[in-house]
C-alpha cells in the first residue's frame, strides 16, 4: 500500500467522521462505523495494490483403478461364501 492510498484512506474516514454531530449513546456507535470504514478502505487500497496470486491446480493423486471383475465371477464368490438369495 502506497502512502498516497493511505492519506486518502485517513481523508476519507475524517471527512465523514467531521460531517457527523455526534451526542451521547450514539458517539459510541458511530465511533464503531467510522473505525470499520476506515479499516475498510485501507483494507481495499491494499487489496488493490497487491497483485493477483496465481492459483495453482493440483492433480489428485490416488490409487491406480484395478480391473473389474466380471459379474459371473463375483456371483460365483457370493454363492460359495455361503449368500444365496
Amino acid at each position: 500500500m502506497t502512502k498516497n492510498d493511505r492519506d486518502r484512506a485517513e481523508a476519507r474516514f475524517n471527512k465523514t467522521a467531521n460531517a457527523k454531530g455526534k451526542s451521547g449513546g450514539d458517539a459510541a456507535a458511530s465511533a464503531v462505523l467510522e473505525n470499520m470504514a476506515r479499516l475498510k478502505a485501507l483494507r481495499l487500497a491494499k487489496e488493490a495494490a497487491e497483485p493477483v496470486p496465481a492459483v495453482t491446480v493440483v492433480k489428485p493423486r490416488g490409487k491406480k483403478k484395478t480391473a473389474a471383475k466380471p459379474l459371473s465371477g463375483w456371483l460365483s464368490s457370493q454363492q460359495s461364501g455361503g449368500r444365496r438369495t
